[in-house]
């Protein structure tokens, strides 16, 4: 009996002690990252991916696995060919898509003089010559339609100098069949060299397999159109913005059907994310996000009537919705995440709005750690404003003690700052080092109307800086927070925030830490590929003296003109290959530190771009960050 007892006294402290493990960088990397692929034709299960990072070789293993839909146990399989449907054949059979990288121009040395085969160069006229992280060597991505028994295929986009699927980012997204099979759908933006570079105006293509020809189905639509998707019924929406050079613009969906083009979002005051079609083609579902969150809608399709389409809010609830699946009868087949949780796939019941999880691949993981507090905060801006700000605290806060507290600053700089799950930037992981992160949904961001959005651009360090001054201020008052430490922290824009308060905080900050960050905006101009971003928010040109938005910005808004006034340590983060804010401006930043006498540390990754990809180079990203906190902090 007394051994029984002291069995169970020894398994109730182990129990308590395991549930008191926090979340680690080597944990984090430990996680299972979930991709959905999509429900099997019989429409009985759901198939996805799970892919595992391996430190130790610096690799990435992935597995295959499908689940019944109402939940159950979970089988590996070996493909998913013969499951899912493959977009890239036809509805029909008789065709099949596939994409290759084709050389259309000359651009390496050896291909303009044959004689210097040995020669190392690459020889430009124009613009878009190196984008995100590769140069360009004048080969572009092109799609192929194949008859049965075709290899070779018929390049549809043959001598163009243009990418189907997009670079960098584009996917089988870019491109569908008809259901007729007798067109391939497919997103370009026909612009080369310094046209491509500041411009966003892509294009909704239609490629006749029978006759060779090709339409622009979006003739006109002057911003970003993407996504084509058709319908049960042969109705063909797409993802639209309306300005031109405008990488943010309000995102919303176009239908068209038998010539006539319909706004389905047009009066709604929000932007899409991504969508799908109902079955029955009557109605669209989609994600966008809300109030510091990313939730499922729904808008009518009214077919070729006048009636105006109704937008309704479909889930509420402190998680991001991150992509849709898929529909089968009166459920939708969803990713989702939260800031305490990675993505799993989960359905909603269209008629109640519930959720069920269907993917449990980090459950065990999550179940022996003590996970963060997330409060949902409203502060009063400097203009009257009432902004979203997100408080996420320590496991096992305790309101009687004083924590170091970071004002963490988002990147986009027009993205939105909702439950996502970061595997880098991660809430939970920084709360669980015993540190308060204050997440403010600045201005700048989606989820809080059109206004709200664009007010970040060519005011880069106006009011949105005050947004970030009264969102750490007004937690700074709690007794919790300890005032004598307070650290900044951010990437990209959110980098370039963190530059600019370094010389406006007023000694409210003990640390920062910048991540590829712009710093000076003169040779972010000169140097970044995507000119359409820096035109519409910085405003233009250095050199256009007489565009007055452009020069305030350079006079007012670049932290380079007030390094005179940095006081704090600061530590900088830089990829080599990452060509949106090239490496010159982090280490423009650590030379004038170091110069300046002021405590700096450079982290520099030759052969990351805009992130840090890399297993191991991403924990060496996480342990130097907290190195630094724990220094400085």
């Amino acid at each position: 009996m007394k051994k029984t007892f002291f069995t169970l006294i020894i398994l109730f402290v182990c129990a308590q002690t395991k549930a008191q493990e926090v979340m680690t960088p080597e944990r984090l990397w430990q996680l299972g990252r979930v991709g959905a692929i999509g429900i099997s034709q019989d429409e009985r299960f759901l198939v996805y991916r799970v892919a595992v990072p391996n430190i130790a070789t610096n690799t990435t293993s992935v597995k295959l696995y499908r689940v019944p839909l109402t939940g159950g146990s979970v089988e590996e399989i070996p493909s998913s060919e013969g499951i899912v449907r493959d977009k890239h054949t036809s509805p029909d059979g008789r065709y099949r898509l596939s994409v290759r990288e084709v050389k259309v121009n000359k651009v390496l040395g050896k291909e303009f003089y044959p004689d210097l085969p040995l020669s190392d160069v690459y020889i430009y006229e124009s613009l878009n010559y190196r984008h995100w992280d590769t140069w360009n060597d004048g080969r572009y991505s092109h799609l192929f339609v194949h008859a049965s028994g075709d290899e070779e295929g018929i390049d549809i986009m043959k001598g163009e100098p243009f990418d189907c699927p997009q670079k960098p980012f584009g996917g089988d997204e870019d491109y569908t069949w008809s259901p007729d099979s007798k067109r391939v759908v497919y997103v370009a933006k026909k612009k080369a060299g310094t046209d491509y570079a500041v411009s966003t105006n892509s294009d909704i293509y239609a490629y006749d397999v029978a006759t060779g020809k090709t339409e622009n189905l979006s003739e006109g639509m002057m911003g970003y159109d993407t996504h084509p998707v058709f319908s049960s019924k042969g109705a063909l929406a797409w993802l639209s913005m309306g300005r031109d050079g405008y990488e943010s613009d309000k995102n919303d969906i176009v239908v068209l059907n038998e010539g006539v083009k319909m706004n389905l979002t047009a009066h709604w005051d929000g932007t899409v994310n991504t969508f799908v079609w109902s079955h029955d083609g009557r109605k669209i579902y989609f994600t966008a996000p809300v109030d510091g969150t990313v939730q499922i809608f729904e808008v009518d399709y009214p077919g070729r009537t006048r009636k105006m389409p109704v937008v309704k809010q479909l889930t509420q609830g402190q998680f991001d919705v991150t992509g849709i699946i898929g529909q089968v009868g009166g459920m939708l087949y969803v990713t989702r995440t939260d800031m305490n949780h990675a993505t799993e796939v989960f359905s909603i019941d269209l008629r109640k709005g519930s959720f069920t999880q269907l993917t449990h691949v980090n459950d065990e993981i999550y179940s022996n750690l003590s996970l963060s507090k997330v409060e949902k905060r409203y502060v009063q801006t400097t203009d009257g404003k009432q902004m979203l700000v997100w408080v996420i605290f320590p496991p096992d806060f305790d309101p009687s003690k004083k924590y170091p507290t970071l004002l963490y600053c988002q990147g986009g700089p027009q993205s939105s700052l909702t439950q996502f799950y970061s595997f880098r930037w991660n809430f939970q992981l920084m709360a669980a080092q015993g540190y308060i992160v204050v997440a403010p949904a600045r201005r700048g961001m989606p989820g809080f109307g059109v206004e709200w959005n664009e007010q970040i651009s060519k005011d880069w360090g106006g009011q949105v800086m005050r947004d970030y001054l009264a969102a750490i201020d007004d937690v700074a008052r709690e007794n919790y927070v300890d005032r004598d430490r307070l650290g900044c922290v951010g990437a990209s824009y959110g980098g370039y925030s963190a530059f600019f308060l370094a010389g406006i905080h007023e000694n409210r900050f003990k640390t920062f830490i910048a991540h590829d960050g712009v710093f000076n905006l003169k040779s972010m101009y000169g140097t970044t590929e995507e000119l359409w971003f820096v035109n519409w928010d910085i405003g233009g040109a250095y050199w256009e003296k007489d565009n007055s938005a452009a020069q305030k910005t350079y006079a007012e808004f670049d932290p380079s003109n007030f390094v005179d006034k940095w006081n704090a340590p600061m530590l900088i983060i830089q990829g080599g290959r990452d060509f949106r804010v090239p490496p010159g401006q982090g280490l423009e930043a650590f030379q004038a530190l170091q110069l300046r006498g002021i405590k700096s540390k450079l982290l520099y990754f030759p052969e990351e771009n805009h992130w840090i990809l890399g297993a191991q180079n991403a924990l060496v990203w996480q342990r130097e960050f907290f190195k630094w906190l724990d220094e400085t902090l």
